[in-house]
């Protein structure tokens, strides 16, 4: 596998033109995780083109490339009361980060997850939040490996294209 060095992955805003393609990696991480015994979180054709798309109009979705292909993305919410509730502390949120396990190396998501820490810090916000499936015990450790820190849970938080689950609500405080 090709070793993605500061050069070789390229973040820009995702447009119409990438729903594709943020359709195949949100299945291919789905499915990923399904390999991996996580039957909870994502399943394969759960969100389609019209979920991304709305997302465009209301926040951001970001694509990593290499050599001309999306290899990840994320999307990026500026509120999220669903999960959060009203907070006073404006923060940056971030969902849905995926990557192509068949084609970046090992140590990609958490340059995905910098990215977007980055870009909440130019919007001028001091805080990075994301949730994850509670009972994901992978996937929390991961986000606390990256300096996050569990803040809290959700029960029954809405889904798109399914029924309630509840969350492990985690963030970051940005410096400087």
């Amino acid at each position: 596998m090709k070793d993605l060095g500061p050069t070789d992955l390229r973040f820009r805003l995702a447009d119409g033109d990438d729903l594709a393609s943020l359709v195949r990696l949100r299945d291919d991480a789905a499915r990923w995780m399904l390999a991996q015994g996580v039957t909870g979180q994502w399943q394969p054709g759960e969100l389609g083109e019209d979920h991304f798309h709305r997302i465009m109009e209301t926040g951001e979705v970001w694509l990593a490339e290499s050599g001309g292909r999306a290899v990840g993305a994320w999307e990026l919410w500026w509120q999220d009361e669903h999960a959060w509730g009203p907070q006073p502390a404006p923060a940056g949120y971030v969902h849905r980060l995926m990557v192509d396990r068949g084609g970046v190396p090992p140590g990609t998501g958490r340059r995905l997850l910098r990215a977007a820490e980055r870009r909440v810090a130019e919007a001028g916000r001091a805080l990075v939040r994301l949730d994850c499936l509670a009972g994901n015990e992978p996937l929390t450790a991961y986000y606390l490996g990256a300096g996050y820190r569990v803040v809290g849970r959700k029960e029954g938080k809405p889904q798109p294209g399914g029924t309630p689950k509840s969350f492990t609500l985690l963030e970051k405080a940005l410096t400087g």
